[in-house]
């Protein structure tokens, strides 16, 4: 049960570093790097615990199966991205080499793992549903957080354009902070999505063996991503603000809706 338990944990651990560095490669935020970093550096004393566990239950080193293949091949990864994240700046492939070990450390379920019970794994993939239904629920949350922001910058925009001056438009805030807590909530909406969706794809194969991409649930998360991913890109590589960039996160928080309702009501695979 314990190693079960250890194994989770792992996973959101490693969740919220992914997420740290993904903010920290947005915003170039120093605080939030060496938060990010430290996570890190957690998992990978929790995998070290991991595999001597392993070797001491089984008297054996933890290399003989898939399962243990993979579990090592996701530390030497977390080693790597620790190595390169002091030594060097080099955000993009830090966040790149922990998306893929997060991945790994995931997916390592649907291997044959030779000595883990069915029991210990079943328990496992069911865990592993409550955490990507639980990140999928806290990246709703954060866009819909973000389109209030930018849903109130366009309310005030327009009566600034038509000259409404009163108290009520001096209640919404002025048009830079609600800009700025659009895009820190859209940030990171966008990376919890991911992960999520990740920890979905490996519980669909680990669970059935198969992939629906073409559900509607599943087509229109990665509209989600698209639409959000093009607002992160606008705002980040082409320096734009304003109205346009406001009225294409509202764009964004419409195609959520459409997600999360509409989807689950022609979806086969999703219940909600």
């Amino acid at each position: 049960m314990f190693i079960h338990i250890l194994y989770l944990i792992i996973i959101v651990i490693y969740a919220l570093s992914v997420l740290g560095y993904f903010i920290d490669f947005i915003q170039n935020n120093q605080k939030v790097n060496r938060i990010a970093f430290w996570l890190l550096s957690i998992v990978w004393v929790l995998q070290v615990i991991f595999i001597i566990i392993r070797t001491i239950e089984y008297n054996r080193l933890p290399v003989m199966t898939t399962f243990e293949g993979m579990i090592l091949y996701s530390w030497i990864l977390v080693t790597f991205s620790l190595i390169i994240s002091r030594l060097y700046r080099v955000e993009f492939l830090v966040l790149f080499v922990n998306l893929i070990g997060f991945a790994i450390m995931a997916i390592s379920l649907s291997t044959p793992a030779g000595d883990v019970s069915p029991q210990l794994t079943e328990i496992i993939i069911m865990e592993l549903l409550v955490i990507h239904v639980v990140i999928l629920l806290l990246s709703y949350g954060t866009f819909t957080l973000s389109f209030a922001f930018s849903f109130l910058y366009t309310l005030q925009h327009q009566m600034l354009k038509k000259k409404r001056w009163g108290k009520r438009m001096g209640r919404i805030g002025n048009l830079d902070r609600l800009e700025r807590f659009s895009y820190l909530f859209t940030q990171i909406g966008f990376p919890l999505m991911l992960l999520g969706i990740i920890l979905g794809i490996v519980w669909s194969w680990v669970k059935f063996g198969m992939i629906p991409w073409l559900d509607p649930k599943v087509l229109t998360s990665f509209l989600v991503l698209l639409v959000y991913g093009i607002y992160l890109f606008q705002w980040v590589v082409k320096k734009r603000r304003g109205y346009t960039l406001a009225l294409l996160n509202v764009a964004g928080f419409l195609v959520l809706l459409i997600n999360y309702f509409l989807s689950s009501s022609f979806s086969d695979f999703h219940m909600w």
